[in-house]
């Protein structure tokens, strides 16, 4: 199967509305509310306080760990809760929209930012410039809280990712805030598709209790996954996965 027909198999061969596109083009994110039922919100949170309980100081290893959150990874194999983060179809839409239909899954993770922390400098998810419309990869962020000013929202520079510039080469400071930033806010269930290449990152942290959020990030498929798919994929996950989920994944035979 090829990721054409994986979309449309998954309901997500249609190009995302108007306003939806503009924001991607124009200012490099868009929302997309109301994805996750209560329930389903309720479920993600259950699971990923188990996982972090079973792994402990062993939580993220297989993609990153960072000073001041809570991080799982690998996602996609432990548990069929979290197969709708590269599955659902107004998000992958918008993702492809991005990356031109070429999409795959390159990690799916999970990060908290606990109180008092989170503080994040700005930076991009590829390691150099590019120009406008030669975008490689596309980040999504799933609110499992709301999002508010207080609480270690990611904070975005909006228009950046036509910039044609790195932040760790444009910025003498990238831990400073930037005059053109905002902050991502949102209600719990939603979800913030961003280009990768928009400079981003997490703001500290002001409440007494962690915010937790997923991301599922996509890149074009001729390049490397953050994650390996195929070298880690459970035979178990294999079996319960359908062909275009496969595809995503970049896991079929």
């Amino acid at each position: 199967m090829d990721v054409k027909q994986a979309l449309a198999e998954l309901g997500a061969d249609k190009q995302p509305d108007e306003q939806t596109r503009a924001a991607l083009d124009r200012d490099g994110f868009a929302t997309i509310p109301d994805v996750l039922s209560p329930d389903q919100l309720e479920q993600v949170r259950a699971r990923l306080a188990e996982l972090s309980e079973q792994e402990g100081p062993k939580a993220g290893l297989e993609v990153h760990q960072e000073a001041g959150t809570d991080r799982l990874a690998d996602l996609v194999n432990k548990g069929e809760v979290f197969e709708v983060f590269y599955t659902e179809p107004r998000v992958l839409a918008a993702v492809a929209y991005v990356l031109d239909g070429d999409v795959r899954l390159s990690s799916l993770n999970s990060r908290a930012s606990l109180p008092g922390q989170g503080q994040q400098g700005l930076h991009a998810d590829w390691g150099g410039p590019v120009q406008p419309g030669q975008y490689q990869v596309c980040n999504s962020i799933w609110l499992l809280d709301d999002f508010t000013p207080r609480n270690g929202a990611t904070r975005v520079v909006p228009g950046s990712h036509r910039s044609g510039q790195h932040p760790a080469q444009a910025l003498a400071d990238p831990m400073a805030p930037h005059p053109d930033e905002v902050q991502l806010l949102g209600t719990a269930g939603s979800v913030v598709v961003f280009n990768s290449h928009l400079w981003h990152g997490g703001t500290r942290n002001d409440t007494d209790k962690p915010r937790r959020a997923a991301h599922s990030y996509f890149t074009r498929r001729n390049q490397p996954q953050q994650l390996d798919q195929r070298k880690y994929l459970r035979h178990q996950t294999y079996l319960r996965l359908s062909p275009a989920a496969r595809c995503i994944l970049d896991v079929e035979d």
